[in-house]
This record gives structure tokens, sequence and C-alpha cells, in this order.
């Protein structure tokens, strides 16, 4: 069995116009100099035009903020931010210092205290296995003492207990996790899924997300999302299904709106959103079609893309509302990441080549 993984950026082109090979005249963010980048408004004007180098810079800015102030991980931004940092140049200092930290937590922090939650153990170890096959295409020494330690927390079931703080998408239920060990598992390089540990693993991981359908379609999405690196999670015709039910939400400006994609309920008694579209939604939607194999050329695909070039802020972030509370919105940073990964995928220049 391979990961799958070989083919995460092997894709076709769209026909979209696209800058990615724009030099960046700016400073390269690292720890030292790190600006905060300001709270996530949804009444930030919109930038004139579409700037990776906003993106990127505004995605390091927002994970190192992170990092100096709060001293934790967390997947609504450094951990996005070890996903999505693998679109530009990931050896930059910015990615090489969030990438250290996570290391760290399993050097140091995991051996001196372990870790916080079995959460922690899952989420570090997805982040650091895609990071490790998109960037060396080997496993990493800590990658693999993570993901050893995340099959021992795997229940007798096949799921995990997760952190459950009412903050959907990602902290709400056990079945997000499972999907992320899924990833992980998937996405390692160096054939780690082909273990004896791994595959006991991934047989108990399989039955519980079959016995445990996904609770939302965001939730069925990330299923397919990980079948696409750890095959028989699905069968072919609830792939269909679900490619199909995104598509029908996909709204009449070309985008998706993450608050379509479940039923959950607002911690400050007001309505979700469900008329506009926003970075996350229209960024996670893009990256799991066309993980899912929709070609790059197809019109709503493009169309996708067009509203992404057209709706990122002036700041370089692309804003979602939380769906918890109009306070932080700090969801905008994971819908940031997806932003880039799924332009990633449609690109035709290199989004990842070096700044000059």
């Amino acid at each position: 069995m391979t990961s799958g993984y070989g083919q995460l950026f092997a894709t076709g082109i769209c026909f979209v116009a696209m800058s990615f090979g724009t030099a960046f005249a700016a400073e390269r963010v690292t720890l030292s100099n790190v600006a905060d980048p300001g709270e996530n408004r949804r009444d930030e004007p919109l930038a004139d035009s579409f700037s990776l180098e906003k993106a990127v810079t505004f995605m390091d800015s927002a994970a190192l903020t992170w990092q100096k102030q709060r001293q934790c991980f967390t997947c609504h931004t450094n951990y996005a931010h070890l996903y999505a940092r693998t679109a530009a140049d990931a050896s930059e200092p910015a990615a090489l210092e969030v990438r250290k930290y996570a290391e760290d937590l399993i050097a140091k922090r995991w051996e001196e205290n372990g870790p916080r939650w079995d959460a922690e153990v899952v989420a570090t170890g997805a982040a650091l296995a895609f990071n490790d096959a998109a960037t060396t295409g080997h496993l990493h020494p800590l990658t693999r003492k993570a993901l050893d330690r995340l099959l021992t927390v795997q229940r007798d079931d096949g799921g995990f207990t997760w952190i459950k703080c009412n903050w959907p998408p990602m902290e709400i239920d056990d079945h997000y996790g499972a999907t992320l060990a899924a990833i992980a598992l998937g996405a390692a390089p160096d054939n780690y899924a082909v273990t004896d540990e791994a595959q006991r693993g991934i047989v108990k991981l399989r039955n519980y997300l079959k016995n445990n359908p996904g609770p939302t379609l965001h939730h069925r999405a990330m299923v397919l999302w990980g079948d696409s690196l750890l095959a028989g999670l699905l069968s072919a015709e609830d792939k269909q299904t679900i490619v199909d039910d995104i598509w029908r939400l996909q709204k009449t400006d070309g985008g998706w709106g993450l608050a379509t994609m479940g039923d959950w309920k607002r911690g400050d008694d007001t309505a979700q959103d469900l008329d506009s579209s926003d970075g996350y939604g229209t960024g996670f939607s893009l990256y799991i079609l066309r993980r899912s194999g929709v070609p790059a050329t197809d019109p709503r695909i493009q169309k996708g893309v067009d509203w992404l070039k057209k709706n990122q802020r002036q700041s370089g972030r692309w804003f979602t509302r939380s769906l918890f509370k109009d306070n932080k919105h700090y969801i905008t940073h994971a819908g940031t990441a997806f932003a880039l990964m799924a332009l990633r995928e449609c690109e035709v220049a290199d989004i990842s080549r070096k700044r000059d």
C-alpha cells in the first residue's frame, strides 16, 4: 500500500491569470520581527488585486504571532500553517520556525510533561506528516515518533478522544479527530502505513468511520480528503454523493459558505450566515473537489478560483465568520490556509517558486 500522497500536488491546469511567480520584495517574517496582523474583520476592504505575497505574509504573521504570544498550537492557525505553507517556499524562516516549534512539542514538552490532550498528538502527527510529504518526501524521526504515539491513543472502537469546545468545525466532536488520523496515516511518506502497528490502526479507523458517518457535509468531505490519501474509507457511491453535495452548495458568485456545510448552533444566539461565500467554505470546497479528482478545467472550479482572486482582503487574508461567536473569527486563518491550498491545486505558474 502506498500513501497516495505522491499525487497530492499533481494537478492539471486552470485557466486563471495568477502571478504566482512574482518576486517577493517584502522583508521575510521571522519570530523576532513578526508584527501582529490585526483582527479578522468582516468590514476589511477587499484587495485591489490578488497577491500571493500578502497571503503568505499574513499566514506567517498570524502563525508566529500566535506562537509568540500564546506559546501553543491550535488547529485554526499554526497547524493550518504547517499544511498550507508548503504551497509556497517551505524553506523560509517562518515556515521553519513554525515547523521547529511543532518538533519541539514532541522532543521536549512531550518528553518532560506529556501531551496536553490526545487531540494534540493526532493534530501534530497529521500536520507534520503532511508537511514531510510535501517538502522532503521523507518521514522525519520526530514525525514518526508522533505517529507512533498517535496509534497508542487510538481507542478500541477506532476513534480518538477529541477536544469539544463547541468551536466548529474543528473542536466540536470526535469525528474530526478520526479524519485527521486518516490524513496522518495516509500522508506519511516512506510507507509508514504498511507497518504492522499502522495497519492495525487503519483497520480500526476504517471501522470507526464506517460505523460513525460524518454528522455534517464538512466532516464527510474531510473523510473524502482522507480517502484520497488512504483508500478504502468510502465507497465509490459515497464519494460521488459527497462531491455532488458540495457542488449543490456552490453559490451563484462561484464561492461556498462554511456555515452551509453543517447545522452548527452558534454560542451568541444569532443566526448563521447562510447566504454569503467565504474563504474557508470556498478554499476547502475547491481543495476537496480537486483531491476527489474533479478536473481543474471544470468551469465550476474556475468560477470558484475567480471568487478567491476577487475576494482576498487588503491584509492578504480571506475572511470567514466564526461559526460560534462574532469576536475573533480565527477560522479566517484556516480559511486563508485552505484558499492557498486550493489555489495551489489549480495554478498555472508554480506557487512554490522561491522568492527572488
